[in-house]
């Protein structure tokens, strides 16, 4: 006798795809526009809080001839963030990726309108005026905000408006640093919540659209380019990745703490939050006037580093005045990106290794790379993004392996000593968990038949005279959904051949699958010889 095929597939996938991919096209596209948007209003910000010009030229607020006055220029520039975050959205301050998470678990990746106008204006005026962050968190959220809105005119579910919301995020990254392939990554490392083909796809499309149309605007990737003499490295270089990787994630574990202490100092200010951007201004300008290129974006600074001819006196400077301006800044409740800064503070640890270890300049700008990767895995929890971010910023194909290792040993140190990444401790302090752990649901691996109850009765039941039921060969997942949709603590059984109900499925038996699934569990702990208390073996 034949088989008959089995309907489950190995992905859950259904031709409104080709509907969401078409969208996020345009999303793309729109994203990609509103990061243009972003870094053109970043540098007429610059220009005219420490020019007092009207250009759209990129400039640094280094060479400004304002001198003492620099001080004063973050804390105009706090007041006015302020100002936007009190009368206009108070989800306009911070970092932007953490309130693309909290949209897309509390709010069903729901995003008021004026986030998509507020957050890129707000992140201008925080950047021009000094603030020492990147783009990267504000196009994040406003390029998903433009995705959430979409979805919602479109009234799709929430699956697939989380699908569109991201996919505008992505874009947005993918746009600013021309790192198609890392935009995908960090959504699914940390905005999707799960890697299906009805997400991934639309995401990707978006991404790579934005990677394309970015050319005809701002240019060609790389963003960062190398020293030329950079060749494949040898098996000394991969061991030393591996130990300031190991480095760089305490220091990215230190950074975190750092920041969220001052966070909490602010919240004991008796003052309304609305004044803590200027309060922290204050500090951004003192920091400024002793190391000016700590102010604003900073790719200068990257470049200089990823170049191996950065100076004691810079790498010093980033690490002492940068980082220590970027936690007062941020942990104020601007509006501002982390992404830059820790690049910069990870590329300075490996440029610092390079110069105390008299490297020649393109092994100092080799560790600088290593260095900055680190910082991302740790700090972010993100090491495939981080991995390939650094590869697709740089085009520096021979430091693979050795970046390989770095990051993997930087995203372990944090795992171990942070319970959560920079980004979810905001989260986690608003009283949201949030696992970033992907695996398969048991009840996904067993099939409704090997758990049923066989029915008492043997008189035929047909499946039309049901209002609830699923089939033997399908999964005690797909049961459970169904039970719980319905309000149901039993739910009839049918063999798909006879179209009869042919036994019954309880939330005992889904209880006995869980418990199968914990008993394999501590089996294996047996054999590693560890009992978490957790477990309790």
């Amino acid at each position: 006798m034949q088989a008959e095929p089995s309907i489950l597939r190995d992905f859950t996938v259904n031709k409104r795809v080709w509907l969401l991919s078409g969208v996020a096209v345009g999303i793309g596209a729109i994203a990609t526009l509103l990061a243009v948007f972003l870094l053109r209003c970043i540098a007429f910000s610059t220009n005219l809080f420490y020019y007092h010009r009207f250009s759209i030229a990129p400039v640094s607020p280094a060479g400004s001839p304002l001198g003492y006055w620099m001080v004063v220029v973050p804390v105009i520039g706090g007041l006015i963030v302020g100002l936007m975050a009190r009368f206009g959205s108070d989800k306009i301050r911070g970092h932007g990726i953490p309130e693309a998470i909290e949209a897309i678990l509390l709010n069903r990746a729901k995003v008021a309108p004026k986030i998509a106008l507020l957050k890129p204006v707000s992140a201008a005026v925080a950047i021009g005026s000094g603030g020492p962050f990147g783009a990267e968190g504000p196009i994040i959220m406003t390029g998903g905000a433009a995705g959430s809105l979409i979805g919602q005119w479109m009234h799709v579910t929430d699956a697939e408006r989380t699908t569109l919301l991201v996919a505008g995020a992505a874009a947005g990254m993918s746009a600013v640093f021309a790192t198609p392939v890392a935009a995908i990554l960090l959504a699914v490392e940390l905005l999707l919540f799960e890697w299906r083909p009805r997400s991934l796809v639309p995401v990707a499309m978006a991404s790579v659209t934005a990677a394309l149309l970015r050319t005809y605007w701002l240019g060609s990737g790389p963003l960062f380019g190398m020293p030329v003499g950079i060749g494949t490295p040898h098996a000394s270089f991969v061991v030393g990745a591996l130990f300031l990787g190991a480095v760089v994630g305490l220091v990215a574990a230190v950074m975190s703490r750092m920041m969220y202490a001052i966070e909490d100092l602010f919240e004991h200010l008796h003052l309304h939050w609305m004044w803590w951007p200027a309060v922290g201004g204050i500090g951004i300008g003192i920091g400024g006037l002793f190391f000016p290129r700590g102010l604003g974006v900073g790719y200068d600074n990257i470049a200089e580093l990823l170049h191996g001819n950065a100076t004691i006196g810079l790498i010093v400077g980033i690490l002492l005045a940068k980082s220590l301006m970027w936690a007062v800044s941020l942990g104020s409740g601007t509006s501002g990106g982390v992404l830059a800064p820790l690049l910069m503070i990870g590329g300075a640890v490996g440029a610092l290794v390079g110069h105390l270890a008299h490297a020649p300049v393109e092994t100092q700008a080799f560790w600088a790379l290593i260095g900055m990767g680190a910082m991302l895995a740790g700090a972010l929890g993100v090491p495939l993004t981080a991995i390939l971010f650094s590869l697709e910023v740089t085009h520096c194909l021979p430091a693979l392996l050795p970046l390989a290792v770095a990051c993997i040993a930087s995203y372990l140190v944090t795992a171990l000593i942070m319970p959560r990444s920079i980004l979810t401790e905001k989260l986690g302090r608003r009283g949201t968990h949030l696992s970033r752990e992907y695996g398969v649901d048991p009840l996904e691996l067993v099939l409704v038949r090997e758990v049923m109850s066989p029915r008492d009765s043997e008189a035929p039941v047909p499946a039309s005279t049901l209002t609830a039921f699923t089939y033997e060969d399908s999964t005690t997942r797909g049961a459970a959904e169904i039970m719980a949709t319905e309000g149901l603590e039993t739910l009839a059984v049918v063999d798909r051949a006879t179209g009869l109900v042919c036994g019954e499925l309880s939330l005992r038996n889904l209880i006995g699958v869980r418990a199968r699934s914990i008993g394999r569990e501590r089996e294996r702990l047996r054999l590693f010889g560890y009992v978490p208390p957790e477990v309790g073996i």
